[in-house]
């Protein structure tokens, strides 16, 4: 089977996105080598028989993604590396029948469709005109804000509301806080293995980036200490509460080594807690040690339901003023409907109620997982949504990932979280969130069936 150039007949909606697989699959199998020259948006356009709009979405998504790279003037080229099979963390159609274990999203069931449902009959009713109406963000959001400060404490973090910023979603939040720490050309430093969306989203805006030595609690304080003598650090980057892809759960002591290297170093810190409550009694996040000098983010979206679109950047005091001009310039505000939506949760008790729900059934699919793996090498946190399992020799990830795939499962392979390739054994992500609990059950089953196999050898030499 020939992958590329696209066989424009097979394309499937949206197109865009089967263009890109096409040429994911093609550098997979061979077809395409690190430096090819692709051709010029509208040539393929023409070639497809499709707007040049479809090819630059395609090609630009390929760059976010990191496997093409376009130089001016010259043109786009394939970068190095293997991709992985699919795009870990775009949703798989529903006509594909693959028990999706690649992407991060929480347990959902009925209760969650009934409870928006409900809210979304309140709203007909009763939706206050600032929601429609307003154009402006801080008196439109100020109910909001009060009401997140209460799920906020949950988290550990107690703060003023002038602090707290509402974003659409986490990675918005992630964005502004790093375009509000630093400035292109300075050096993130964050986990060898770390957020999947920080590498491109650095790149997009000129940062550098570089992974950090890690093991069981994250990073290690004597690697981040020679980073920053040796690098000048502008912003330590961390996962620190089980939702790094090892599932790694920094200790307290640990968390309070590295504040103290960032001070002493004067490095700002970006604390990723996206999935917020979620762990049973988590330590202090690094906000609560070092308020002056960390922004710390969290959101409804992990935690509750993936269609609420909305999460919290607190910052640092002396920074609100430089983190409010970049959302401005970048979003304007978070959307008041899903602020309205949450406030009204938050305030009812519906969020803590969701919130119960979740661990509960997240409990239920880890114990799952802790069976079937039984005996393997893995990590993962008691509730938390993902697994990191190794993967013995002579498995590659890619060629683990392909097969499988093959047999009715979607994983991620390990190298799509790795900033430093320095401490990468081969691994996957394996999600526990998506489907029902049979689905996992069966899921996990070929994962674990295949672990404990070797490989075909045709297919290792792929």
């Amino acid at each position: 089977m020939t992958f590329w150039p696209p066989n424009k007949d097979t394309l499937k909606r949206p197109v865009y996105r089967s263009i890109a697989q096409c040429l994911i699959d093609a550098v997979a199998a061979g077809e395409v080598r690190p430096g090819h020259r692709l051709p010029t948006h509208r040539a393929l356009a023409f070639e497809l028989g499709v707007s040049v709009q479809t090819v630059s979405r395609a090609y630009e998504e390929l760059s976010r993604l990191g496997v093409i790279s376009g130089e001016i003037g010259r043109g786009s080229f394939i970068r190095s590396g293997r991709p992985d099979a699919r795009m870990p963390w775009h949703r798989i159609g529903g006509s594909e029948d693959v028990i999706d274990c690649s992407m991060l999203v929480p347990v959902t069931g009925d209760i969650h469709t009934e409870r928006m449902s409900a809210t979304l009959a309140e709203l007909a009713n009763d939706l206050p005109p600032s929601t429609i109406l307003s154009f402006r963000p801080r008196a439109t959001l100020e109910a909001h804000c009060d009401a997140a400060l209460g799920w906020l404490s949950r988290c550990g973090v107690v703060t003023q509301r002038d602090q707290v910023l509402p974003t659409n979603g986490n990675t918005a939040a992630m964005t502004i806080a790093l375009m509000s720490a630093a400035l292109p050309g300075d050096l993130i430093v964050s986990e060898a293995l770390g957020h999947h969306t920080l590498k491109p989203l650095t790149n997009a805006l000129g940062m550098r980036l570089s992974g950090l030595p890690i093991d069981d609690e994250g990073i290690v304080p004597d690697g981040f200490e020679r980073a920053c003598k040796a690098s000048a650090a502008k912003v330590l980057f961390v996962l620190p509460s089980g939702l790094s892809p090892t599932a790694a759960t920094m200790g307290l002591r640990r968390r309070h080594d590295l504040v103290e290297i960032a001070r002493r170093h004067d490095v700002w810190i970006v604390e990723n807690d996206a999935w917020g409550p979620i762990p049973p009694d988590p330590p202090d996040p690094l906000f609560a040690i070092a308020p002056e000098r960390t922004f710390y983010f969290t959101g409804l979206t992990k935690c509750l339901l993936p269609g609420l679109r909305i999460a919290w950047l607190v910052v640092p005091e002396t920074m609100v003023a430089a983190a409010r001009t970049r959302h401005l310039v970048t979003n304007w505000m978070a959307t008041p409907l899903m602020a309205e939506i949450a406030t009204r949760w938050l305030d009812d008790g519906t969020a803590a109620n969701l919130l119960g729900w979740q661990q509960k059934h997240l409990a239920r699919r880890n114990a799952i997982a802790a069976r079937i793996l039984h005996g393997l090498t893995y990590r993962a946190s008691p509730n938390g949504m993902h697994v990191w399992l190794e993967l013995p020799e002579p498995w590659r990830e890619d060629t683990f990932v392909t097969h499988a795939r093959n047999d009715g499962v979607a994983v991620a392979a390990g190298n799509n979280f790795a900033i430093s390739q320095d401490q990468h054994h081969p691994a996957i992500r394996i999600c526990l969130g998506a489907g029902s609990e049979d689905d996992l059950a069966q899921g996990l089953s070929v994962i674990a069936r295949l672990v404990r196999s070797a490989p075909e050898p045709a297919l290792l030499a792929i």
